[in-house]
C-alpha cells in the first residue's frame, strides 16, 4: 500500500510540475505575443531613432520568450541592419534555431538559401542554396518563388527552364497583380549608384527619407496625408480645375480615413470633369456605369465613357476595355481587341494591364502562346512587390555611411533578378569598404554580379566583366574573354568599350594585332564621347610614332647593331612609356615655335 502511495504521490506531483510549466509556458506565449504586437506597433507609426530602438528591444525580448514571428523579425533585422546593429552571426543562429522548430513559413528557409548562395555568415554553397529556395517556395515563400524563377529563367545552377521559370513567377504575379488592384504597391526609385557615387552628400537628385515616409503614409492611406490631398483638389476645382474635379471623384469613389466613401459625390465631380473633356473623369463615370455604384450597372454607358478616355490615352481606360472584351461584359468577347486595348495600357504604364498579357501568353489566348514573352511580362509584374522598397532603404543606409546593411539588402534584392541591384551590390564590393566577406570573396562575387547584370542588358556591366578578365580581378587573366565582353558592349555604343578594344587591337592582346582596326576604334571612341578625345589623342600620337618607326625601318636598321639590341631589349616592356615621352617632347618643340 505505501508503494502505491508513494506512486500516486509522486504521479500527482509530475501532473502539478506539468501543470505549472504548461501556465508558465502559455503565460510566456501571452507575453511573448503581447511584446511582438507592441513593438510591431512601434515599427509601424515611429519617426526617431530612439523609438525604434525601443521596438528593437521589445521585438528583442519576445524572441527570448520564443516567440516564432518575432524571432524571424529579429533574424531579418539583425541580418539586414534594421533598427539596430548588424549581427550576421547572431541572424545565422537565430535562422537555424528556427529551422530546427521548423518554422513553416518558408521565410527562414529563403534567409538561409539567401546566405548559403553569397557565402555570408556560411559557406559559399549554391547546392545548398538551391535546396533551401525550393522548401521556401514549396512553404509558399514569395521571395523564394521569385528567385527559383530567375534562376530557371537564366540558368543559375538549374538547366534553363522556361516553363520552370514560368510557374513560380505566376504565382509571384498573381499575389502582386491582386495588391495592385487594391491601390496597395507602389512603385519605388531605383537609385544607381555608380551614377550618383559624386553626388552622395547631396540630397537634390534623390528622394530624402521625408518623402520616403510619405510615399509611406500615402500607400497606408495616412489621414494626414489623405486629408492634405483633399483640400488641395478641392481649392483646385472650386478654381476651375478639372484634374482637382476628378481627383475628388476619385477620393470619394475609394473612400479612406479622412474622407467618406460617397458614390454621389464622386459621381458629381467625375460629371464635372467629364463635362470639361477630362479623361480621368470619364474613365471614373465609366467606372460608376460598370460596377453599378451610386447608380445602375450600364455596360453600355461604361463602353462609352472608356472608349472617350481611352481615345485621350488614358491607360486606366484602356485597361477597363481590355477587361470587358476580355470577359465579354457589355459587349462581344473578343481575344485579339482585349489584347489591344490590355498591350495600349501597358504601353502606357498600367501595371495590371501588363498581368492580363502575361495570362494571354502563358495560356495562348487571343494570341500565338509564348513562354518567354509570358515570363518576361510576369517577371515585370514580380519586380512591382513591396519588397521593391529595399531600394530606398539600402540607398539610404550606403549613404549614411552602413556599407554592409547596403549590400545585404541589394544583394536579396540581386538574388530575386533585379539587374540596377546587382550592378550596385558588384559596385559595393568592389569598393573595398564591405566588412562581412573576406578579401577573397569581393572580387569573384562582384565579377558574377556585373556578369549577370551585363546579361540583362546593362552595358556599363558589360565592360566591368571585360576589365575583370583583361585584368585578373576574381578571376584568372583571360584576353580572349576581356575581347568579346567589349565587343558585345560596342554594339551599345559605349566608348571605354571602344577604346579598350583599340588598345587591344594594337598590342594583339587577345585579337589578332592590327593598327589600322586599332585607329578605327580610337577614332570611334572620341566620336561617340568628347571626353575620350585626350586619351584618344595620346594614344592615337603613340601610334603614329610607332607606325612612322615601322615605316622608316629603323628598327631593322640598327638591330645589326649590339648596342642598339640591347637598348631595344630595355625598352620593349616600356614601349608605352618611350613613346609618350616622345609625344610630350614634340608638342613642346611645337608650341616653343609657335
Amino acid at each position: 500500500m505505501k508503494a502505491v502511495s508513494v506512486a500516486l504521490l509522486l504521479l500527482a506531483l509530475l501532473v502539478s510540475v506539468h501543470t505549472e510549466d504548461l501556465a508558465r509556458r502559455k503565460k510566456n506565449e501571452e507575453r511573448g505575443h503581447q511584446l511582438y504586437k507592441m513593438s510591431n506597433k512601434i515599427l509601424k507609426h515611429s519617426k526617431s531613432k530612439k523609438e525604434k530602438e525601443e521596438a528593437y528591444q521589445l521585438l528583442t525580448e519576445a524572441a527570448d520568450m520564443g516567440h516564432l514571428k518575432a524571432m524571424e523579425k529579429l533574424a531579418a533585422a539583425l541580418l539586414f541592419g534594421y533598427h539596430g546593429p548588424q549581427n550576421i552571426t547572431a541572424a545565422v543562429i537565430l535562422y537555424e534555431t528556427l529551422a530546427e522548430k521548423g518554422s513553416h513559413k518558408g521565410q527562414t528557409l529563403q534567409a538561409l538559401g539567401f546566405m548559403f548562395s553569397y557565402g555570408i555568415g556560411m559557406e559559399y554553397n549554391q547546392a545548398k542554396a538551391l535546396v533551401y529556395y525550393t522548401f521556401g517556395s514549396l512553404g509558399g515563400n514569395l521571395i523564394s518563388q521569385m528567385i527559383l524563377g530567375y534562376r530557371y529563367w537564366v540558368g543559375i545552377n538549374v538547366p534553363r527552364n522556361c516553363e520552370a521559370a514560368l510557374t513560380n513567377y505566376r504565382k509571384v504575379a498573381y499575389f502582386i497583380a491582386n495588391k495592385l488592384e487594391k491601390n496597395e504597391e507602389m512603385p519605388v526609385e531605383k537609385v544607381r549608384l555608380m551614377e550618383k557615387s559624386e553626388n552622395l552628400s547631396s540630397n537634390n537628385d534623390f528622394l530624402d527619407w521625408d518623402v520616403h515616409q510619405y510615399y509611406k503614409f500615402l500607400a497606408e492611406r495616412g489621414d494626414t496625408q489623405i486629408q492634405k490631398a483633399f483640400y488641395y483638389f478641392l481649392k483646385a476645382a472650386k478654381a476651375g480645375n478639372t484634374h482637382g474635379m476628378a481627383f475628388l471623384g476619385k477620393m470619394f469613389l475609394e473612400g479612406s480615413v479622412a474622407v467618406t466613401q460617397s458614390n454621389a459625390s464622386a459621381f458629381k465631380y467625375f460629371t464635372m470633369a467629364a463635362e470639361k473633356g477630362n479623361a480621368v473623369g470619364l474613365w471614373g463615370l465609366g467606372v460608376l456605369y460598370f460596377q453599378g455604384k451610386g447608380v445602375p450597372v450600364n455596360y453600355t454607358e461604361a463602353f462609352k465613357y472608356f472608349h472617350i478616355a481611352a481615345e485621350k490615352g488614358l491607360a486606366d481606360a484602356q485597361f477597363q476595355l481590355g477587361v470587358m472584351y476580355h470577359s465579354g461584359s457589355g459587349v462581344r468577347k473578343d481575344y485579339k481587341l482585349a489584347f489591344k486595348y490590355f498591350y495600349l495600357a501597358s504601353q502606357n504604364g498600367q501595371p495590371i494591364a501588363v498581368y492580363y498579357l502575361a495570362q494571354m501568353y502563358a495560356a495562348g489566348t487571343g494570341v500565338f502562346r509564348s513562354c518567354q514573352n509570358a515570363v518576361e511580362l510576369y517577371r515585370s509584374v514580380c519586380e512591382l512587390g513591396s519588397w521593391s522598397e529595399k531600394f530606398l532603404t539600402a540607398y539610404f543606409a550606403y549613404q549614411d555611411g552602413n556599407i554592409d546593411s547596403s549590400l545585404i539588402q541589394y544583394a536579396l534584392l540581386a538574388e530575386m533578378g533585379y539587374e540596377v541591384a546587382q550592378s550596385n551590390s558588384a559596385f559595393i564590393l568592389e569598393s573595398e569598404q564591405v566588412k562581412i566577406l573576406s578579401n577573397d570573396q569581393m572580387y569573384p562575387l562582384a565579377l558574377l554580379l556585373w556578369n549577370r547584370a551585363a546579361a540583362q542588358g546593362n552595358a556599363f556591366a558589360r565592360v566591368k566583366t571585360g576589365d575583370y578578365h583583361f585584368y585578373g580581378y576574381g578571376t584568372k587573366k583571360d584576353y580572349v574573354t576581356a575581347a568579346i565582353h567589349y565587343s558585345l558592349a560596342v554594339d551599345h555604343h559605349i566608348a571605354q568599350a571602344m577604346f579598350n578594344l583599340a588598345y587591344m587591337y594594337e598590342h594583339g592582346l587577345g585579337i589578332p594585332e592590327d593598327i589600322h582596326l586599332a585607329k578605327r576604334w580610337y577614332d570611334l571612341a572620341a566620336q561617340t564621347n568628347p571626353d575620350a578625345s585626350i586619351p584618344v589623342f595620346l594614344a592615337r600620337m603613340k601610334l603614329e610614332v610607332k607606325l612612322l618607326f615601322s615605316e622608316m625601318q629603323l628598327f631593322k636598321q640598327f638591330t645589326s647593331s649590339w648596342k642598339m639590341s640591347k637598348l631595344d631589349t630595355v625598352l620593349r616592356p616600356h614601349w608605352d612609356l618611350f613613346a609618350l615621352v616622345v609625344i610630350v617632347i614634340l608638342l613642346v618643340l611645337l608650341i616653343r615655335n609657335r
